[in-house]
């Protein structure tokens, strides 16, 4: 909502501009009126709509054409016109006193022309007829403007606003039945008006509906064509701070877009914290996977994941979704797998992951004040390490070694999916893969990164991790090599935990060209003993995964 609202008099001489401000001021017609009138300040508490209102007065006898085009400027840099907007228009038809019947007649052919003109006032200073209705009506055209909703001409929502409003009514169509019940109604009015509809006057609301519209009710309940003629009607009956009240409740700004306030709330993640979705974030990412759900199944289908999304402007998980997270039988995203990703996506970027929530309605159907409320900033490491303890729940385990070692099956077997399940339904390659591991009872996350050490690792902020799993492929001689140089370049002085892995283990163990065994280089660098993965031994594969999350809660 606008901080204040400018209003500027423009008019030939004589017309009665500084009188209107005067009478307005005085509330009586001023005896002896300047020639022009000081700007004045209504105070916000005196005004209906709560907002600091200035009132300027324009005198071509008195000042250039270059103060009338700073006054412009300012109207236009206090509208958002650099946007696009347009300077809302009242016509003001002054001294009705002298002239009986109305001019409207005259009028109405201009009004029609200019899509800016919001409304025509005929009014009296000496009367004092309609004056303060004048200042309201253009208090009101700047505050709820008509032209980003509605275009005159065609009698219509503007394309903008049909899609704002779409998404306000999937927001609040809480079972994704497509209608509002009486009960998401009432949801629905409490949250913008502060308190639900009496139940004739909802009936009331219907009736006008359907008597107006073929396809506006349904089962008794409002269709999404019922609920976009509804604010057709509030526009046409002058009530539009009705639809601006709605779409700024939803985050909406002047030009129907998201405000960067609703979107990217503020949120501060100092060096060594990690941000993590708790438990209001589980709780309304729960509500949304039951409601798109459709087949219950416990898993969303291509169409039901596109659904969830639709009140995005864009589709914000690509395809290596399905190879980052674990998948039904039928390889759609299992719920596990759906909390897994948005886990993932908090934890990797955290703005974009607000900016999602923000989307999808988050700090209004939760009732908070933004979506921060959803994320955990978790406590530095360093103090972790201090006390020997962490209250983290998600864990990054960086997966290096040579091309070739196998690091991609290790990601998949964690997914526990097969290469050959893989080949069938091939997701787009990824670099991560996440899943849950069970600790002491507790379920961690666990996030395995692959790393192309040959591209990568150029500087020591790339090793960062919880814990690193150095890979190495036991059939061949020249692999271990790798391992070491890594773990003598960025992990030997910096507390990071590292387990060493031989892939391959199904193969024959050959002699490692480096200086010692793996085994020996482990007792010699205070390792664990080295544990051994193959895509054939499953058996083994728990025992790893378990082994990494141990090594990053208790480094």
């Amino acid at each position: 909502m606008k901080r204040d609202v400018r209003i500027l008099l423009l008019g030939e001489p004589k017309v009665g501009k500084t009188s209107l401000i005067m009478s307005l001021v005085g509330e009586e017609f001023p005896e002896l009126v300047p020639l022009r009138a000081e700007e004045i300040t209504i105070p916000a508490d005196v005004t209906p709509e709560k907002v600091p209102t200035h009132i300027v007065d324009y005198s071509e006898t008195e000042q250039s054409d270059e103060v009338l085009r700073e006054e412009i400027v300012k109207l236009l840099v206090n509208g958002g016109a650099e946007k696009g907007s347009k300077i809302p228009i009242i016509l003001v038809g002054n001294k009705s006193d002298l002239r009986s019947g109305s001019s409207m007649e005259s009028i109405l052919p201009i009004m029609n022309q200019f899509s800016e003109i919001e409304t025509c006032v005929e009014c009296s200073a000496k009367n004092l007829k309609n004056i303060s209705e004048l200042f309201y009506y253009a208090q009101k055209a700047v505050l709820h403007p008509t032209a980003p909703l509605y275009d005159p001409e065609d009698k219509q929502l503007k394309l903008q606003c049909v899609r704002a409003l779409s998404r306000i009514f999937s927001i609040s169509d809480q079972d994704n039945d497509h209608i509002l019940s009486d009960a998401e109604l009432n949801c629905f009015q409490k949250l913008c008006f502060g308190n639900p509809l009496a139940p004739q006057a909802l009936e009331d609301v219907k009736t006008v509906v359907w008597k107006n519209t073929s396809d506006g009710v349904q089962d008794n309940g409002l269709t999404l064509n019922g609920f976009l003629f509804l604010n057709t009607l509030f526009i046409q009956r002058g009530r539009h701070e009705t639809t601006w009240t709605i779409l700024r409740k939803f985050g909406y700004d002047d030009t129907l877009d998201l405000t960067d306030d609703y979107l990217y709330p503020p949120l501060r993640v100092s060096v060594g914290c990690t941000t993590e979705l708790n438990h209001l974030g589980h709780q309304f990412l729960q509500k949304l996977f039951d409601k798109y759900d459709e087949d219950k199944d416990s898993a969303l289908s291509p169409a039901e994941l596109k659904n969830l999304f639709s009140v995005l402007p864009y589709m914000p998980w690509g395809p290596e979704v399905y190879s980052n997270v674990s998948l039904s039988d039928d390889n759609y995203i299992s719920q596990h797998g759906y909390f897994c990703q948005w886990m993932l996506s908090a934890y990797l970027d955290v703005h974009r992951c607000l900016e999602h929530l923000g989307y999808l309605g988050y700090p209004i159907l939760m009732e908070r004040e933004s979506q921060t409320s959803a994320i955990t900033v978790t406590r530095e490491k360093a103090l972790d390490l201090e006390k020997r303890q962490t209250q983290r729940t998600v864990f990054l385990c960086k997966v290096i070694g040579p091309r070739g070692t196998g690091k991609t099956d290790f990601l998949q077997a964690f997914l526990q999916r097969s290469t050959e399940r893989n080949e069938r339904d091939p997701g787009p390659p990824t670099i991560y893969a996440i899943n849950t591991v069970s600790v002491a009872n507790q379920d961690k996350y666990l996030i395995l990164e692959e790393v192309d050490v040959e591209t990568e690792f150029l500087k020591t902020a790339d090793a960062a991790c919880d814990v690193a799993c150095l890979m190495y492929d036991v059939s061949d001689p020249d692999s271990f090599n790798y391992c070491a140089s890594i773990y003598k370049q960025h992990y030997m002085d910096r507390g990071i935990p590292c387990v060493v892995v031989g892939s391959k283990a199904d193969l024959i163990e050959v002699k490692q060209h480096h200086g010692m065994s793996p085994s020996e280089f482990c007792y010699k660098h205070r390792l664990p003993s080295p544990l051994h993965f193959s895509t054939l031994l499953t058996h083994t594969h728990t025992h790893i995964y378990s082994k990494l999350t141990w090594a990053a809660m208790y480094p």
